[in-house]
């Protein structure tokens, strides 16, 4: 265990395999399995019985609780057992029973976690995902492989999101949603087969948006949704029309090239 800080504590039932690298003040709990190309960054806990596997990088005092699966090979049977990777971020909370899976070939080969995210009990993160900072994944919600989750989105508890599905910045996910189509930033997706139905104004009064800024942008939805001509080109013309930055975000997302289409304003 030459790659085990000083100041780290192992526990005696733990297994940590020649080639990990275990940071400063990390403290691994009993009947941990760390294997060989892990590195854990500085003050990371492994609570007990946890498996961080394959080649997978964990950020600063993040905190795996009991019987998570980190960085196993994808679920995805195109997987051929190419090298790919998991990064997670600093100050993770990933609660019992997570599983995070590593990259393949076809989705550029690394999937990613940021910092400061809250992945309950029996989440799932699929190969190639993009996920942001601050993002909290509620019970038993799973994101499919080479989905993309901006900052300081929600998923409620038992949702799916589909493989593919781009899910914009503050956006909200109602509990037992299944989400197929790209959602835009700061929207609210509620329904078993999600629909938007507007937007995420008490996230964005809790993050401090100024009432100015809520005012445009549900005057933004509102032509998104009973504005003239296509989805996209209601979109374009908010663009030519706005001075709120956040319009601006849900605009340059709309426009972005995306594999799936959108759920619109009903």
């Amino acid at each position: 265990m030459s790659g085990v800080d000083p100041t780290a504590t192992v526990h005696a039932s733990a297994v940590v395999e020649d080639g990990a690298r275990i940071g400063a003040g990390c403290r691994i709990g009993p009947f941990c399995i760390v294997g060989s190309e892990v590195t854990l960054g500085r003050d990371v806990v492994l609570k007990s019985h946890v498996v961080v596997t394959g080649w997978t990088d964990v950020g600063d005092e993040t905190v795996i609780f009991p019987f998570a699966s980190i960085g196993e090979i994808p679920q995805d049977l195109k997987f051929a057992g190419e090298r790919s990777k998991l990064e997670i971020g600093a100050r993770n909370r990933i609660r019992e029973y997570v599983t995070m899976n590593t990259g393949t070939e076809g989705g550029g080969g690394v999937t990613r976690v940021g910092d400061d995210g809250l992945f309950m009990a029996g989440c799932h993160v699929a190969h190639d995902a993009q996920i942001g900072n601050r993002v909290i994944l509620v019970n038993n919600a799973a994101v499919a492989g080479h989905c993309v989750l901006g900052d300081d989105v929600i998923v409620g508890g038992q949702s799916g999101i589909h493989q593919w599905v781009r899910i914009g910045k503050g956006a909200i996910i109602g509990a037992v949603t299944m989400v197929t189509n790209d959602v835009i930033p700061y929207g609210l997706v509620q329904a078993p087969r999600g629909e938007l139905h507007g937007l995420n104004l008490v996230g964005l009064k809790r993050r401090g948006v100024t009432r100015a800024d809520i005012t445009a942008l549900r005057a933004a939805f509102q032509m998104l949704a009973q504005g003239e001509g296509a989805f996209v080109d209601r979109a374009k013309r908010l663009g030519d029309e706005t001075e709120s930055e956040y319009v601006r975000e849900i605009v340059s997302f709309i426009v972005a090239e995306t594999d799936r289409s959108f759920l619109t304003p009903r």
